[in-house]
Formats: structure tokens, sequence, C-alpha cells
């Protein structure tokens, strides 16, 4: 069994700090380009280039939309969730330290990690998109637009206030314990993919309420998703960060409250 020795000094994984700030990149020009409507809902598969490739495509209609949507939520989630995770991919290094395959190692928890996100993107993906289809021309729906947004709002605040959360967000608040008891050392990169892919659960488990606030503001919403990747770091390292949620899950049930109350005025 591989042991941790010494204390943890402060250092900077150049691969996750690097594949964070290209994804930020990528995602502020895409969002400045003249296809920035691909990075939200809307029908834009019947428009334009989106409608000339889907065309094309066999199955396009389905296969380009989810393509796109899987790039953007990618590119989202290393933007948001990589830097909330760099104490575990600190402490990870330190456990691996001297190896030559130290960057394969980074990578592969890495990877790891976002594949567990990308899981829930998928998922929150079809159901979004069997609730269009089974609720699409349901008058009472169409002429309360405000619903879907109060909803999300609502769950992500109820959320806050759940057992799952705290058992999810104190696991993502140890990284140390966490790594210890998934690092053995005995099967590498199997044990480094399994580390990262078993912090990722945790990590959806802990935030994919706050998550699927993307889903009603837009993936390409820059502002916020700066917003939400502060208040999930914050919920995850700060030492106070834990009682950050129980404010927050106030916050979001209000919104929703005003939400209702003021599509009813």
């Amino acid at each position: 069994m591989a042991r941790f020795r010494g204390p943890i000094a402060p250092s900077f994984p150049p691969l996750a700090l690097g594949l964070a700030g290209l994804a930020w990149i990528i995602l502020l020009g895409w969002h400045a380009s003249p296809h920035s409507r691909y990075l939200h809902h809307g029908d834009w598969g019947s428009l334009g280039l989106g409608s000339a490739i889907c065309a094309v495509v066999p199955g396009g209609t389905w296969l380009v939309r989810m393509l796109i949507y899987c790039s953007g939520w990618v590119l989202m989630t290393a933007a948001m969730m990589l830097p909330t995770v760099l104490p575990l991919v600190q402490i990870f290094d330190r456990m691996i330290g001297g190896r030559d395959d130290r960057t394969v190692m980074h990578a592969l928890l890495i990877t790891g990690y976002l594949l567990a996100w990308v899981a829930f993107g998928l998922a929150a993906y079809c159901l979004d998109l069997s609730l269009h289809s089974g609720l699409d021309g349901w008058g009472w729906l169409a002429r309360r637009p405000w619903v879907p947004g109060a909803t999300v709002l609502a769950v992500a605040g109820v959320f806050q206030f759940s057992r799952l959360k705290y058992h999810c967000l104190d696991k993502c608040r140890t990284p140390l314990g966490f790594v210890t008891s998934h690092w053995h050392g005995l099967h590498p990169q199997r044990e480094a993919f399994t580390l990262g892919f078993a912090h990722g659960v945790y990590c959806v488990g802990c935030c994919w309420a706050l998550m699927l606030l993307m889903f009603l503001v837009g993936m390409g919403n820059i502002a916020w998703m700066l917003l939400l990747g502060l208040i999930m770091a914050l919920e995850k390292n700060h030492p106070w960060g834990r009682r950050l949620s129980t404010p927050l899950g106030g916050v979001l049930i209000a919104g929703a409250g005003l939400l209702v109350w003021y599509s009813a005025m």
C-alpha cells in the first residue's frame, strides 16, 4: 500500500489547470462567435448551418444535437469543476511523486472525474428531451413559461437541505482521506482512473442540482458559470464552505417563490 509522506506542499498541477484554462478560453471564444446559439437551448437545428449539418448527417436531427451538446457540456464542466478539485489533484500528485508517468496518471484521474460528469450530463439531456417531447403542445404550460424555471430553482433549493447533499459534500471536503482510501498503488493506472471517477460521482451527488441551473440559463452563460463555479469551489474547499449550503438553499427557494409571484402579477 502506498503511503503518504510529509506535509502537503503547495503545488499547481499543470494539466488540471491547463485544461480548465483552455476550456474557459474555448467557451469565451465560442460565446463571442456567431455560433454562440449552439451553446443554448432553442431550435437551432432548423436554422442556418445547424440545419444544413443535421440534414447531411445520418440521424443528424438527434446525433448532431447530442454531439454539440456533449462538447459544450464537457467544456463547461472542465471550466467550472476542475478548479474545485485542485486540492485532491495536489494530494494525488504528492502520492505519485517521482513516477515517470505522472502526466498519464493525472490524465487518467481527470478523465475518470469528467466521465462521471459526462454521464450525468447525458442523463440530464435525455430527461430534458423527454420532457420537451412529452410536454410539447401542452397549452397550460405554454401559457406559463415560468414553471420550468421556478421548478428547477425550487428543486435546487430543497436539495441543499438534504442528507445526500451533506454526505457527498463531506466526501468532497476531505480529499486526503478520499485519496488514501482509494489509492493503494497496486494497479496505478486503474486506481488513478477509478479514484477520479469515484470522486466525480460524489461531486455530482453534491452539485448536480446547482448544475441543473445551467440548463435554465444556458450552458454558454459565462456570468452564471463563474458565479456557480465560485459557489461550488467555496462549498467544497473553504473552511466555512459547508455552512454556505443552507443559506444558498434559502436563496434558491426564495428565487423560485419570487418568480412565481412576479409571473402571477
